[in-house]
């Protein structure tokens, strides 16, 4: 029935990038295809098992709530780059002659609703995960009463149903999504934009990507300050000596690797809907920005899930053994360190800790 309405679009759009300046080599970009779907599927499969066997030796109720949502966030990027780079190698394959496979605009709409959805929905989960150690950190009684498996699965669904969502509003709109310049992707209009709907798609989406690294930093950065408060009070008090490396380098990881990543994207989908500039003379540093972005998915489960306590003892002895120096001993890094942080911060904080405090004192 829009059969004609979703063939226009497409014909001239590809007599028009036709003779843009974005093309580039064909080598290149399907070696580049191939190696982001090939190391994406490859890390985050690892990853997944990784959490499973963790999920089944951890049992405890701070450990699930992460687990869950680390799950999840992995789950997402291996079915991201599954589908959007199995159709990229596709589209490659097929010399980018999207009038003779897709006609009827079918396969750009899919593809562009999974690069919506794979493109927010783990920066949702990043800022979830993030608030959900926030709480757990600063307020370890009210995470450990309230916050339960079924909240999280709730906040999970939410999540991912309002990801979804957000990627459906162009269909639900009666809008088609659009071939880029460079003929390998789709996703919201980006060129000779004159309606204010399409530039209200690009706002939207750079908005909540942008919202959701700021509401990630700022929760981590609360949750490094509290636990550095933690050590220090844990050394005053002598009660649980627990290093918090493995936890302040994966707040350091997570947010220099998601701001790093995602925000060149974000903010040149951002300019173009805001200042109307030519994508098409931007289209190459839209394709960049697009690769560095994709490399935050393949990224995420190093970071979240392998750069743990052993990998980071391994690396320190490792480094002393070249260097020679003694940094810092990390034989007292014991096995369930957050667990011991959060009850310092709960006895140190305590009315009766503070009278005994005051008594020795006196």
């Amino acid at each position: 029935m829009s059969t004609n309405n979703s063939k226009q679009p497409v014909s001239p759009a590809a007599g028009l990038l036709s003779n843009t300046t974005c093309q580039m080599e064909e080598e290149l970009s399907i070696s580049f295809s191939i190696t982001f779907m090939t190391v994406g599927i490859l890390s985050n499969s690892l990853a997944i098992a990784i959490l499973m066997k963790a999920y089944q030796r951890f049992r405890q109720k701070y450990k699930s709530s992460f687990l869950l949502l680390a799950s999840a966030l992995v789950i997402t990027d291996f079915f991201g780059h599954l589908i959007n780079g199995a159709i990229a190698v596709f589209v490659y394959a097929s010399d980018k002659d999207w009038i003779h496979f897709d006609k009827s605009n079918v396969l750009c709409s899919i593809f562009g609703i999974c690069m919506v959805f794979s493109g927010l929905c783990p920066l949702f989960l990043g800022s979830v995960m993030a608030i959900e150690r926030c709480i757990g950190v600063t307020q370890p009684i009210f995470h450990s009463t309230k916050i339960t498996s079924k909240h999280v699965k709730m906040m999970l669904s939410g999540v991912c149903f309002f990801a979804v969502f957000v990627a459906l509003l162009p269909i639900l709109g009666h809008r088609d999504y659009k071939i880029q310049a460079s003929k390998t992707w789709c996703f919201y209009k980006t060129d000779h934009i004159k309606d204010w709907e399409d530039r209200f798609y690009l706002l939207l989406f750079s908005f909540l990507g942008l919202l959701a690294l700021g509401i990630s930093f700022f929760c981590n950065a609360i949750t490094g300050i509290s636990l550095l408060r933690v050590k220090f009070k844990s050394q005053q008090h002598r009660q649980g000596r627990s290093h918090h490396f493995e936890m302040v380098i994966q707040l350091l990881g997570i947010m220099c690797v998601s701001c790093v990543c995602w925000s060149p994207f974000l903010v040149t989908m951002a300019s173009i809907g805001m200042n109307r500039q030519d994508f098409i003379g931007a289209c190459e540093r839209t394709l960049f920005t697009l690769r560095m972005a994709t490399w935050n998915q393949i990224l995420d489960p190093w970071v979240y899930i392998l750069l743990r306590k052993a990998v980071l003892k391994s690396l320190y002895t490792f480094t002393r053994r070249c260097c020679g120096v003694h940094i810092i001993s990390l034989n007292v890094w014991e096995l369930s360190s957050i667990k011991n942080s959060l009850k310092v911060a709960a006895i140190s904080e305590s009315p009766v800790t503070e009278k005994v405090t005051q008594q020795t004192s006196t």
